[in-house]
């Protein structure tokens, strides 16, 4: 074995990684986040838990990412700590697909059918199929699809890379040296567990172990408590990934190391006694890719099968290792850097934000509204603390979304992070428009500037149409509510009506000697918060309708929905027209 067999081993394990992860982001794609939807409620039953794990895993193909995706949920608060436990096992039983999928290489007939079982065979096939997807598919998600395909073909292109340079070694008397010391079963285990750790992905670890195998010079006793050790490799993701988070989601990855560490304690003590004992003849047999598939899916199914009832007494444990303390809620933990790993988690939790940016932003206005009849210095300071909040949403989320967008994410999730970056923008703006709306009340209340009878009757019907119209577009935005999302637009029409008689009106009682100039200058201040209120409005509504569409052209859709022959828009304009209309 030369020098060019080690660079040949260490390009097919880059080929094999490389092509683990495209083949990982295009099943997340084609997903759609179907996985994801009822979270909560299949991890309520640990037994549905753990086949939700497992699903999560081939889905995904990385246990790693999944470890990493649950340290992320229970860090922002969608999922409690004890939830996981269940989907933590079930993707160590969900990561033995790969195993099973690359022992397929072992296959060797003169029969055509069988012989194109093996994925050397048929991966270029899949590879070809792949690229047509990619190159010509129109939807997203048959792309998608084609990446999944040809990240599988370089996947296999890594794993005979690996197996071709592995193929000297056979033959080396030094090579069969160095293997005697591993007949030791804590060395094999401490190996497993160091390798894994350091690349970080137990699937390629098993996949090396299974072309070291071909060369004929693994053992059953080498191979079995590498295994072994391999499980307990794959919790360094975790433990790095729960660094800096919340207590709670420093459990999970306690909780993932301990199950894993007790799970080898329990098969290596009677493997290593009983062949003391018994003295197991296969021990010294050569093992095949396809019996590490095998001895691989049985170690993971016995150890969950064993842990899965004591999941309350591992949750106690990590409980005892990290004591609860009380920790300050924040928003770069909402927003937890570890949620990329699965991007329609990330998206769904980002709405989330933006629908508790939308509640503070329609709450903050309403209560400015309110302080233009009666000033209260507790109501200011809660509106000027919930600005703050809301400027801290806008520039986090940017952000995130920023970062979200360039990862890769499926159509629906694209849409709905330009829906959040349509969005924030209006939501930090009405934000704005409360503080200038509390420096007008504010102004009255230190001058005891006061409107007349006319003026405050006209305010009173303007103000009950901007709070329907926030309220509406509140409901529409959180519900994701298109037909809701609709009547903004024409109760939008109707306010910029009413804002304009309320405009003449105040010119003719100026001229009539009933109003001053500088209650004018006050009531442009109100009216001009009024109308921009409403306009944000309007481009979230038309973003929630055009977000279904996967274009965002407000301009487009404005003309459309104004149209003399919208009857829709004309029937709800007169709706509102008769609602909220100023006495002449």
């Amino acid at each position: 074995m030369d020098v060019f067999s080690i660079i040949t081993l260490f390009g097919g394990l880059a080929f094999f990684l490389y092509g683990m992860k495209v083949m990982s982001d295009g099943l997340e794609k084609s997903s759609g986040g179907s996985l994801n939807k009822n979270l909560k409620k299949v991890t309520q039953n640990r037994f549905i838990a753990m086949l939700f794990g497992a699903g999560m895993t081939i889905a995904v193909q990385s246990s790693s990412a999944v470890t990493v995706m649950l340290v992320g949920l229970v860090n922002s608060g969608i999922l409690e700590f004890g939830q996981t436990i269940g989907v933590l096992m079930g993707s160590n039983i969900g990561t033995t697909l790969t195993a099973w999928i690359l022992s397929l290489a072992g296959i060797d007939s003169d029969i055509v059918w069988v012989n194109l079982l093996k994925p050397s065979n048929f991966s270029p096939v899949l590879a070809f199929i792949g690229i047509l997807m990619i190159m010509v598919g129109k939807k997203e998600k048959r792309k998608d699809i084609g990446s999944v395909l040809v990240g599988f073909s370089v996947l296999m292109f890594g794993m005979n890379l690996m197996s071709g340079a592995m193929e000297p070694l056979g033959e080396m008397p030094e090579f069969a040296s160095i293997l005697t010391a591993f007949k030791n079963p804590l060395l094999s285990v401490a190996v497993g567990a160091v390798f894994t750790g350091v690349i970080q992905s137990s699937a390629a670890s098993v996949a090396i172990l299974q072309a070291l195998s071909m060369t004929g010079g693994i053992t059953y006793g080498i191979a079995i408590p590498i295994i072994m050790g391999q499980n307990i490799g794959t919790c360094v993701t975790a433990v790095i990934s729960s660094i800096g988070v919340s207590r709670n989601a420093k459990k999970v990855a306690v909780v993932h190391l301990s199950f894993n560490i007790f799970g080898t304690l329990i098969c290596l003590i009677p493997f290593a006694v009983g062949n003391m004992i018994f003295k197991w003849a296969f021990i010294d047999t050569a093992i095949t890719p396809f019996m590490i598939a095998i001895v691989h899916t049985i170690f993971n199914v016995v150890t969950t099968a064993i842990l899965l009832p004591f999941s309350k007494q591992l949750e106690k444990l990590a409980n005892k290792i990290i004591p609860d303390k009380e920790e300050k809620h924040q928003l770069d933990v909402v927003l937890d850097e570890r949620l990329l790993a699965v991007p329609t988690v990330a998206v769904e939790k980002s709405l989330d934000v933006v629908r508790d940016m939308c509640v503070l932003s329609e709450d903050a206005f309403g209560k400015a509204m309110v302080l233009l009849g009666k000033y209260d210095g507790k109501t200011a300071d809660e509106i000027l603390e919930a600005e703050n909040e809301i400027d801290r949403f806008e520039d986090k989320l940017g952000t995130y979304m920023m970062r979200l967008s360039k990862i890769g994410v499926s159509e629906s999730d694209s849409r709905s992070i330009a829906k959040i970056l349509h969005t924030i923008d209006d939501f930090e703006r009405i934000g704005d428009h409360a503080v200038n709306l509390l420096g007008v009340a504010k102004e009255m209340h230190e001058k005891e500037i006061v409107f007349s009878n006319e003026a405050n009757a006209e305010i009173a019907v303007l103000t009950q149409a901007i709070a329907e119209i926030m309220k509406i577009t509140s409901e529409a935005f959180r519900g994701n509510n298109v037909e809701l999302a609709k009547r903004v637009e024409p109760l939008e029409q109707v306010i910029d009506d009413l804002i304009m008689d309320v405009k003449r009106n105040h010119i003719t009682r100026l001229r009539g000697g009933n109003c001053t100039i500088q209650l004018g200058f006050v009531l442009s201040d109100l009216l001009t918060n009024y109308e921009r209120v409403s306009d944000h409005c309007s481009n979230v509504a038309v973003a929630v309708i055009e977000s279904g569409h996967g274009t965002f052209g407000a301009h487009e859709y404005l003309e459309t929905v104004k149209d003399v022959h919208n009857k829709e828009f004309e029937n709800l304009y007169k709706e509102y027209g008769n609602i909220y209309k100023i006495k002449a």
